[in-house]
């Protein structure tokens, strides 16, 4: 399904229990929302899903390759204004989580719970802007293939590229399918986010924390500073995975996914 949001085409899935507490999975850089297939079937069983994907990227509008993190945020508050979603729980992963932390800073009216996955609250590090610049500049000579080639490896454990090869073939894909104007933007707008640390312990909802425990993009220290951070936050971290965490270990993954969105679903 598509919706016009801010000015551009948003392409997303409304899917699983109608009239059920409303879940929103907002995926990770380059990706789509086919990221979140499991997950999303897995939901809809018991909840109402949604899952689009960010401007930019997946069947979602190009546009003019200029994007920002609140542009992003404008995009999640416009789509629920647009299914009518008073509230939901928000489900991000890495870009997904940034999103996250934003809107339940500028928007936490909007939201019943949040699972931020294999992120942080801090903003990046000069070195990890310059890292940023390096990759822009790459993609701009070589395009979008090589880039998958070598983010795929920084993305997954080493042990994942024998036992998951479905998984690493279905990112490999959507990276390489992602244009290199888009690619470029979205590090751009990655490069500039603001911190959302300060506003971690004013967040009074139900946060669950998931992180793979081999992730060398987000660290688990990231996600122990955030849990000490975000009153009653829940924290597990994820055996065997990197920072594709939902799909590297989609069963522990699912099992402390579902569990929490029950809790919720039963204390509102």
């Amino acid at each position: 399904m598509h919706a016009t949001i801010n000015g551009g085409t948003i392409n997303y899935a409304d899917a699983g229990k109608a009239g059920a507490m409303s879940v929103v999975f907002v995926h990770g850089f380059p990706f789509s929302q086919a990221m979140w297939r499991e997950q999303v079937a897995l939901a809809g069983a018991s909840f109402r899903t949604v899952a689009y994907d960010v401007r930019g990227h997946g069947l979602s509008d190009i546009g003019d390759g200029q994007y920002t993190i609140e542009g992003h945020v404008d995009d999640l508050i416009g789509l629920l204004d647009h299914l009518r979603i008073t509230q939901a729980v928000v489900v991000g992963l890495s870009m997904g989580g940034y999103i996250t932390l934003r809107a339940l800073e500028r928007n936490p009216e909007r939201f019943r719970g949040a699972v931020l996955c294999d992120t942080r609250s801090e903003a990046d590090t000069d070195e990890t802007k310059l890292g940023r610049a390096a990759s822009v500049a790459a993609i701009k000579k070589d395009g979008s293939v090589p880039f998958a080639a070598g983010f795929l490896k920084r993305l997954f454990a080493p042990e994942s590229f024998a036992a998951k090869p479905e998984a690493i073939a279905l990112i490999r894909s959507i990276i390489e399918h992602t244009p290199p104007l888009s690619l470029a933007g979205t590090l751009l707008a990655l490069a500039a986010r603001t911190d959302t640390t300060a506003s971690l312990e004013k967040i009074r909802i139900p946060v669950l924390i998931l992180t793979g425990e081999k992730d060398p993009i987000t660290p688990p220290s990231a996600a122990e500073a955030m849990h000490r951070r975000i009153p009653g936050s829940e924290l597990h971290l994820v055996p065997g995975a990197a920072h594709m965490s939902n799909l590297e270990n989609p069963a522990f993954f699912n099992e402390k996914l579902l569990a929490f969105l029950t809790r919720v679903s039963t204390t509102h």
